[in-house]
């Protein structure tokens, strides 16, 4: 098993910047996969970013070129860079991680991109 928690979150002015963080404990080095996904008010949770442990990462569209997905070493945590920030940004952002044919997730944190 793997336990996350994810930080970070918060209230940032459009064109600002936001660092997500989703710390992991537990059974870390079977981890094989890890992305971040967000869910707005009345919308479905979709996909924002991915990376394998082999260092692929892939974006979503609305996201490319302003957010990057990273991890510095094989038990830190998974980070969530976010630049150039959009109303529409404003999320809950979930880390999810898979492992052993299982995927978990975090709880969560909010961001709200206002003026």
């Amino acid at each position: 098993q793997v336990q996350l928690v994810e930080s970070g979150g918060g209230l940032v002015q459009p064109g600002g910047s936001l660092r997500l963080s989703c710390a992991l404990s537990g059974d870390i080095y079977s981890i094989e996969a890890m992305a971040w996904y967000r869910q707005a008010p009345g919308k479905q949770r979709e996909l924002v970013a991915t990376l394998t442990t082999g260092g692929s990462t892939n974006y979503a569209d609305s996201v490319k070129g302003r957010f990057t997905i990273s991890r510095d070493s094989a038990k830190g945590p998974v980070y969530l860079q976010m630049n150039s920030l959009k109303p529409d940004d404003t999320a809950v952002y979930y880390c999810r991680v898979y492992l052993r044919n299982k995927y978990y997730w975090g709880q969560g944190t909010r961001v709200t991109v206002s003026s």
